[in-house]
């Protein structure tokens, strides 16, 4: 996505976050009609700073278009991948957004990207407008909370070799769009393991003769 599609894909953003409410709850049109007036599209481009570690995050991004890496700096200075948002996902540090506290994490646009984003005052607004606007809110969270389960899971309970084909399985065109020290990061390994591990399951699924 480049700077000069931008305004051609705006309304093309609007509806993608209204197939993703959609997917959440069911909304009618009035109630849409309010939200697209309350929605906000902004352009990122490739390797901008949405959030950075340890400011408040006051947004959620709803990805219309391009990728997010969500992902925190450790005490050696290293960055350490989180989470990678696709479109049709959303990507924030839900704890700050919710506390207002600082961060945990910084989120940055992998790819040109457009995001729909949605205030706490928005938020709560659509709460209390849109008729399963709680609903909406409660899905969101516990989709927030899988995420973070499945990440201390993936870490405590599966192998190198598992964790990739599961990342495979759930973001299936994140090889060919993502740096690869970006998803060594993510699974918690070196891009030497990582090489070896895209070598062990070509091997494993290569169909017998």
């Amino acid at each position: 996505m480049k700077r000069k599609q931008f305004e051609s894909l705006k309304n093309n953003g609007i509806e993608n976050i209204y197939k993703l409410i959609s997917n959440y709850v069911e909304i009618d049109e009035l109630e849409w009609e309010y939200c697209c007036n309350s929605f906000k599209s902004t352009f990122f481009p490739k390797k901008s700073i949405l959030l950075n570690q340890n400011e408040i995050c006051s947004k959620i991004f709803f990805v219309a278009g391009g990728l997010l890496r969500i992902y925190y700096t450790d005490e050696k200075g290293e960055e350490k991948t989180f989470h990678f948002c696709l479109e049709g996902t959303f990507g924030v540090d839900y704890e700050s957004f919710l506390k207002n506290i600082p961060s945990s994490f910084s989120i940055q646009a992998v790819e040109d990207t457009l995001v729909i984003e949605v205030t706490f005052e928005m938020l709560q607004t659509l709460y209390s407008t849109v008729r399963n606007g709680e609903k909406l809110g409660r899905l969101i969270t516990e989709d927030y909370f899988f995420i973070l389960n499945d990440k201390i899971k993936a870490f405590y309970m599966h192998s190198p070799l598992e964790r990739y084909e599961t990342m495979n399985a759930k973001f299936p065109t994140l090889l060919q769009r993502v740096p690869q020290y970006h998803i060594a990061s993510y699974l918690n390994i070196s891009s030497v393991h990582l090489s070896r591990l895209k070598y062990a399951s070509k091997i494993k699924n290569t169909p017998n003769d």
